[in-house]
């Protein structure tokens, strides 16, 4: 077909959507095959541009065919054919795609759903990760019976720290004896800031013997528990410093009970006071073996801190001999410090023999095993323990100096 006129090729696209593709007349004669650019042909020749960037400026491109010729396509036109085969709408003669600004601000919700949702999963997988029993070094394997939920060695502080708002096996045990700790300063704050006419300085002396050894014994806890899995060395610094404040609350509650009780006779006071300083060192001494802290060793532990609380029958019997045990129980608040050793004790049983756990391995690896059970009775003893004495102060300070009541 010599000195045809325009060529008009279409190409036929899946949804029967038809791109129309101009030429100019060509120069040279061409035969009727050549003069029409087919389906399969042009489909060869837009390869590229599936892969182009379909913006809606007005390029154009030249693609060029085994016989040279120039075939002009706007970028625009096959863009909005892309969009209408999507279900999008477009304006075909001012070849700008719509947007509606109600959508956009319908949308937002979910795409900020969307980045919430984001956000979460990084921080989970960011989060702190909790290995088997069986995973941990054996200076780490304190209780066979809690399976699941274990920190890694972390040899960083910032990550021990950092674990106290994570889920693992020391979670309860660190906020229970944190949030104990951060109580007994509120109430130590409030007791000694009271004015010298409402607390003269020598019951705040009394009572500093006894909130020193409540904050210490539950700070030394706490931070022991969080930084436990550190290293060995560090591990093992802390679980020492962990009993020394067992010992130190127990000597500092003893503290003022005996200075009340045996207000007006210095001699058993003195020495009861030292028995209980010596006998509170020795458990001291004792917890800076090194072998003391091994698991093996836990009910050995608890004997010894068991025998330094029961220490405090020998003057409660003393009481009770020469003063009587009804007045013993009322004016000496002994029942609540019969209250606390029963605490006290019941605590370190359940610790020493690893109740519930023991009973039903992997069912209490996170929360109620016997550590928090027993740092619950120890919170909860110490503060029956504030409550007696602070009885027995108010009765001892009614009935003025010792001279006034010897007279009575």
């Amino acid at each position: 077909m010599d000195n045809c006129g325009p060529i008009t090729a279409f190409i036929e696209t899946t949804d029967s959507a038809s791109v129309p593709i101009s030429t100019q007349p060509s120069t040279s004669k061409q035969t009727s095959a050549n003069s029409h650019v087919t389906l399969n042909g042009a489909t060869n020749m837009n390869t590229d541009l599936i892969e182009s960037d379909y913006s809606d400026a007005e390029e154009d491109l030249d693609i060029g065919s085994p016989k040279k010729m120039h075939v002009g396509v706007r970028r625009s036109e096959v863009g909005h054919l892309l969009r209408s085969e999507q279900g999008r709408p477009h304006d075909s003669d001012t070849e700008e795609e719509f947007h509606d600004p109600s959508m956009e601000i319908l949308s937002l919700p979910s795409k900020c759903a969307e980045q919430a949702e984001e956000f979460v999963r990084k921080v989970w997988e960011a989060g702190w990760r909790v290995v088997h029993h069986h995973s941990l070094p054996s200076w780490l394997k304190d209780n066979d019976f809690l399976l699941r939920g274990h920190r890694p060695p972390t040899y960083s502080f910032v990550a021990c720290f950092k674990s106290i708002f994570s889920i693992h096996t020391e979670t309860g045990n660190i906020w229970t004896h944190l949030l104990g700790m951060i109580a007994f300063i509120g109430v130590a704050t409030y007791f000694l800031t009271r004015p010298s006419l409402e607390i003269q300085w020598q019951e705040k002396a009394v009572f500093s013997a006894f909130f020193a050894g409540a904050i210490l014994c539950m700070t030394f806890s706490w931070i022991f528990h969080t930084v436990f899995c550190h290293s060995e060395k560090v591990g093992k610094l802390f679980n020492k410093l962990d009993y020394c404040g067992i010992a130190l609350l127990t000597m500092g509650s003893f503290v003022p009970w005996l200075y009340y009780s045996f207000y007006c006779r210095l001699g058993p006071k003195v020495v009861y006071l030292v028995l209980i300083f010596v006998l509170g060192t020795a458990c001291i001494i004792v917890s800076m073996w090194d072998k003391f802290s091994e698991p093996e060793f836990r009910a050995v532990r608890a004997g010894v801190f068991i025998a330094l609380g029961l220490s405090g029958v020998i003057p409660a019997m003393h009481y009770v001999i020469t003063d009587g045990f009804f007045h013993a129980i009322d004016d000496a608040a002994l029942g609540w410090l019969v209250l606390m050793a029963v605490l006290y004790i019941t605590g370190a049983l359940i610790y020493a023999f690893r109740i519930p756990e023991r009973l039903f391995p992997g069912k209490f690896d996170i929360w109620f095993q016997s550590h928090t059970i027993f740092h619950i009775f120890v919170i909860a003893a110490a503060f029956v323990h504030y409550h007696g004495i602070s009885e027995i102060a108010n009765y001892r300070l009614t009935l003025g100096d010792c001279l006034e009541s010897e007279i009575e």
